[in-house]
């Protein structure tokens, strides 16, 4: 089996790791394209996979195919290669917004087998989660082929397709959320005197924690919030200013926007 990227980012990059350290495939079982030949040659030299700066070939080469561009390249990569993918290629986009029939459209070929996926930049650090969803005519052996290298680098779950601007909205965007949320717990210790480095282990450590604690308990996150206010306590002091300033509210609009531009890319 060949795997084949058509563009060779940070998610790429993030996804070639997890397969290879997985031992989903070999280096010689990627073939990888971008459009310099420093980015060539630097993935080259550090995963040891095939590369080329012809779109088309790796279209014609892969087996499973992953479209790896940001989607306002779709239209022009799309172009060169939709004639040279082979009819039985599992053809996977991780673009935001470009939904299924979008996909259908652009290659005109309604033989094709189409997945779409949402990854996210954890994905870096193989702590990934990805939404899927795949057209009819993928298989449910096709379509667990192709999870299970969404897997070597995270977790990977089927959604409906009407969901996928959702999964965008909590997961594609949101670690740029929590970056966010990071940083100005950081930057209030830095206030009170911790050195930055310090600051910034300390607060990853306890969002890092918090998150494995709420999916390996299944606890509601509002129980584990309980466990941690104590009766006339300091945390239940610092959930009341969050709550007075419309934390929530802001969190849920803010993701709604968000959600709401992925529709607007269809």
């Amino acid at each position: 089996m060949t795997i084949g990227f058509i563009g060779l980012g940070n998610m790429a990059k993030a996804m070639i790791g997890g397969i290879l350290q997985k031992g989903i495939a070999t280096p010689l079982e990627i073939i990888g394209s971008a459009r310099t030949w420093e980015t060539l040659d630097a993935v080259g030299t550090e995963f040891g996979i095939r590369v080329t700066s012809e779109n088309g070939e790796v279209a014609e080469t892969a087996d499973i195919l992953f479209l790896a561009v940001k989607p306002i390249f779709f239209p022009e990569v799309i172009g060169q290669i939709k004639e040279r993918v082979r009819p039985k290629t599992l053809v996977v986009s991780i673009a935001a917004g470009r939904d299924l029939a979008y996909l259908k459209k652009a290659f005109g070929r309604p033989e094709l087998k189409l997945i779409r996926c949402m990854p996210n930049t954890p994905a870096l650090v193989l702590a990934g989660c990805t939404g899927v969803c795949a057209a009819e005519n993928v298989s449910e052996e096709e379509l667990a082929e192709v999870l299970e290298i969404l897997r070597s680098f995270g977790t990977a779950s089927v959604v409906p397709e009407r969901l996928m601007d959702v999964v965008v909205g909590i997961s594609g965007s949101s670690p740029a959320y929590v970056f966010l949320f990071l940083e100005a717990m950081a930057d209030e210790a830095v206030a009170e005197g911790m050195p930055r480095a310090q600051a910034y282990e300390f607060v990853a450590q306890a969002v890092f924690g918090s998150a494995k604690l709420m999916l390996e308990t299944g606890k509601h996150p509002g129980e584990l919030k309980d466990m941690v206010c104590s009766p006339g306590g300091t945390t239940i002091q610092a959930v009341k200013v969050l709550e007075e300033r419309g934390f929530r509210g802001v969190v849920m609009d803010a993701v709604e926007a968000c959600i709401e531009t992925s529709k607007s890319l269809a």
